[in-house]
């Protein structure tokens, strides 16, 4: 009976890996603005997705499916609230609706290229519930920050990153 349900397990941990972005990937920009996005991602993406800007000078993309639940939760944002209107602005002025075509490319409008310093090769980065695409240069200069021993022993002393231990309420 253990060895079932460690199988089980397995076949659990598969299917919500399964259901994330995972992996970093060089891809290119080309003269029409197109971004090839990676195989393993494109199965996600099929039924439509939404690419806005991100918080730093990189480009965010969510499923059609995950960009409704940040609309729904943003309904929740009061206008009154200065910083609540600031990530609106953020995430919705530059939120534009795609679909991948045949060959799995999106159409980046202008814009939102010039946002992120898109212009040829570029990054495109699973983060689990979405993707990011970065320039080249804004990837390694994010390397060096998220790379850094120190500052992630800083950064993360607080957090819980134990596997065996149930994260607190």
């Amino acid at each position: 009976m253990v060895e079932r349900r460690a199988l089980l397990g397995v076949h659990a941990f598969r299917w919500v890996l399964e259901l994330m972005f995972l992996g970093e990937f060089s891809h290119a920009i080309d003269d029409k603005g197109r971004l090839t996005i990676p195989a393993r991602f494109r199965e996600a993406l099929a039924n439509g997705a939404v690419i806005t800007r991100g918080y730093e000078q990189y480009l965010m993309i969510y499923t059609a499916e995950a960009f409704e639940t940040l609309t729904a939760r943003a309904r929740t944002f009061t206008p009154t609230d200065p910083n609540h209107r600031a990530l609106l602005r953020l995430a919705f002025s530059g939120a534009v609706e795609v679909e991948p075509d045949k060959q799995g490319r999106v159409l980046v409008p202008p814009f939102l290229r010039e946002y992120a310093g898109l212009n040829g090769e570029c990054v495109v980065v699973g983060v689990g519930d979405y993707i990011e695409v970065w320039s080249r240069a804004g990837w390694e200069a994010q390397l060096k920050v998220i790379n850094d021993p120190a500052l992630n022993a800083q950064r993360f002393a607080g957090m819980n990153l134990a596997l065996d231990v149930p994260p607190a309420d």
